[in-house]
């Protein structure tokens, strides 16, 4: 009787692991983190000093022209990469296992849908400190500021990412006609939000008939985690969009 030898181990190729999705209970962080704190980032002396194709492998020549200020687990990021296919949009996010899991997201995405969501990225990075070290005077389309850490406190007002010294940056690197986009479930901060950029020279409040007429408004609403929490929550939604003059 002819004995079969056995198949020598080595020639058994595994068929790699498919692709899933990153769980955020393995990227949980809690929901603020200080942006006066010194956080150790990596940023460029000036934006042409960045490499953007590190992040964006066909962006070629273009430039990113949207910029999700704080995305959080980049659930609206993913939004503005399916609904602006020819748009280079970027989240900047200070906390470090929350950037990680947007980018393993991203990465994840882009393999089960190939030649898709090559045009989003995530950094982390502070972007009250760095902001005009990424983009060109004028460079930016749109503006995302959802959901930001309200800092209660009024000793901590200053930390609020909407405030007159950082809306001049803010100013900087939006085009005219630019757009910034504000969302909150705190009313305090929305009243202070809307009140610190409509009296900032360069910009102007959208109409109530221009916000519904943008095609985001409603998105602004559930298309973050953090919307979808406050939604779950039954909790109330603030938005204003302003216009750079």
């Amino acid at each position: 009787m002819e004995v079969e030898e056995p198949k020598n181990d080595a020639s058994v190729v595994a068929s790699p692991a498919p692709t899933k999705l990153p769980q955020k209970r393995f990227y949980r962080q809690r929901a603020h983190s200080n942006p006066i704190a010194d956080h150790s980032f990596d940023y460029p002396i000036h934006p042409d000093d960045y490499d953007w194709s590190q992040h964006y492998p066909t962006i070629g020549d273009k430039r990113v022209e949207f910029a999700d200020i704080g995305c959080g687990y980049g659930g609206f990021l993913v939004t503005l990469g399916e609904m602006f296919p020819d748009k280079f949009a970027v989240g900047m996010e200070i906390r470090v296992k929350v950037s990680d899991y947007v980018m393993d997201r991203i990465q994840a995405l882009r393999k089960l849908n190939e030649g898709q969501y090559e045009n989003i990225a995530c950094i982390r990075t502070n972007a009250m400190k760095y902001l005009t070290n990424f983009f060109h005077k004028g460079q930016l389309e749109k503006m995302f500021f959802l959901y930001p850490d309200p800092h209660f406190k009024k000793a901590k007002h200053k930390w609020r990412i909407i405030n007159s010294a950082l809306l001049s940056e803010y100013s900087y690197v939006l085009r005219q006609g630019g757009l910034i986009y504000t969302i909150t479930d705190v009313k305090d901060l929305h009243e202070w939000m809307c009140k610190h950029i409509e009296q900032h020279p360069a910009f102007e409040r959208l109409t109530d008939d221009e916000v519904k007429a943008d095609v985001l408004s409603e998105k602004l609403l559930d298309s973050s985690e953090e919307g979808k929490k406050v939604t779950r929550n039954k909790g109330d939604k603030f938005v204003a969009i302003f216009r750079k003059i």
